[in-house]
């Protein structure tokens, strides 16, 4: 494989996660997240993409260095650690919004909603920043 090849196998990695949070969230806004099933899998979907992004950032940071991008590369892993660092701070601010939820906060389903868009806000603007690199990263060196 070719490094313009590896560089841009690298950005569909960190683009199939992204893309499948993008089509697959805004689904949750047509919920209410008063229902217990729906904010669990909501809960599940945003761990599930960190989780993802994590590993993806990390491969992708790895295949950008081997394909001798190391700017774009550090930008990646930047991703990564993102990633890695605000899911422990994202999933317990909605662990706190589902207890208060459980607990009668009629006010905890409006803060799930809040983070839910804020997340899907972040994940856009990450997305379109990462689309917006792909012609350097594709450019011959």
């Amino acid at each position: 494989m070719t490094p313009n090849a590896a560089a841009i196998a690298a950005m569909i990695i960190l683009l199939l996660p992204m893309g499948y949070f993008t089509l697959a969230s805004p689904a949750f806004l047509m919920v209410k997240l008063d229902i217990q099933p729906v904010a669990v899998l909501l809960r599940g979907m945003f761990n599930v993409h960190f989780r993802s992004m994590s590993v993806a950032g990390i491969i992708g940071a790895i295949a950008l260095v081997i394909a001798g991008r190391p700017f774009v590369a550090a930008a990646i892993a930047l991703l990564a650690v993102v990633a890695i660092r605000g899911r422990p701070w994202f999933m317990q601010r909605m662990d706190d919004q589902l207890r208060a939820r459980d607990a009668g906060d009629a006010d905890a389903a409006r803060q799930l909603r809040r983070l839910h868009v804020n997340g899907m806000l972040c994940n856009a603007v990450l997305l379109v920043a990462l689309m917006a690199i792909i012609p350097y990263v594709a450019a011959p060196t």
